[in-house]
């Protein structure tokens, strides 16, 4: 017998089977630490119909150890990878900003936090959901504490072994869990999405189910909704040949407006499953067949 499904709500978003794909639109680090860029992210993804738009937090000092940070690294920032982390990283005034815009314009946003600090400063602006990253699906003590919260909770899966999907599973209870296959490349490579990986994880853990993207066209996403992904996120930027290490693997305005489009002509064109003849069939039926 069929495991039944759950479903939760993100606010008033039912999230479950045969209902409209959650559209996420992941910002990430794409702001390149610009404030205004990221807010003109938010208006692209608002304008093209997305859902939500997510972002990424990090506490750097827990996050990564001094060496890494004094490690050599060019960047738009200066020549050590601290200082490029430091310049990516968003705090207190931009996040009000981002959280008062995303309210005026009535989209969802929500955070990857990588440290349990982070988890602690994004919810003082009560998020509608987090998501854990797939380099954060082991880590124990951050899925605890994002699951204390009592928000939804989108867990990523790529880089991980379903063994280790399991145990992230159990930590983290099937209550207000969405789980999404992601391969972990950027960009990835259409011979290493293996698309059919979502019904597996439907099946196996009972949970609404979706895809992350990080491929450069449009289709692979649109075949994940046609296999039952409830939740799609994709990379967006303003343009592919900026600086950043995620642009290349992410959409630019239009085709994010064309990847929402197909989508949800995608989700239409599915309707029932059940075989009929149908009413728009009738007068062609009357006028072709002979008995």
């Amino acid at each position: 017998m069929e495991m039944q499904m759950k479903s939760f709500h993100i606010e008033s978003t039912l999230i479950a089977d045969a209902e409209p794909s959650y559209i996420i639109a992941e910002i990430g680090i794409n702001h390149n630490g610009s404030l205004e860029h990221a807010l003109r992210l938010i208006d692209t993804a608002h304008e093209a119909g997305c859902n939500a738009v997510k972002f990424q937090k990090r506490t750097l000092d827990v996050v990564y150890s001094a060496e890494e940070m004094a490690r050599p690294r060019d960047s738009l920032f200066g020549h050590t990878n601290g200082d490029l982390k430091r310049g990516l990283e968003f705090g207190i005034n931009e996040y009000r900003r981002i959280d008062e815009y995303c309210r005026e314009l009535g989209i969802h946003w929500f955070a990857s936090c990588w440290d349990e600090d982070s988890v602690d400063f994004i919810e003082q602006f009560n998020p509608v959901a987090y998501k854990i990253a797939s380099a954060s699906l082991t880590d124990d003590g951050l899925l605890r504490h994002t699951r204390a919260t009592g928000k939804p909770i989108i867990l990523s899966t790529g880089m991980s072994t379903l063994e280790q999907i399991d145990h992230a599973v159990e930590v983290l209870g099937t209550d207000k869990l969405a789980i999404m296959h992601c391969c972990a490349a950027y960009p990835s490579k259409y011979e290493d999405l293996n698309l059919r990986v979502i019904p597996t994880l439907r099946a196996r853990y009972g949970v609404p189910t979706g895809y992350s993207g990080h491929e450069t066209g449009l289709a692979s996403s649109v075949a994940a909704v046609a296999l039952g992904a409830c939740l799609l996120e994709r990379h967006i930027t303003t343009d592919r040949a900026l600086w950043g290490s995620d642009q290349s693997a992410s959409l630019e305005p239009s085709g994010l407006n064309r990847l929402v489009r197909d989508v949800r002509l995608v989700e239409s064109a599915l309707g029932s499953d059940q075989k009929r003849l149908l009413d728009c069939e009738v007068p062609v039926q009357q006028k072709l067949r002979r008995k």
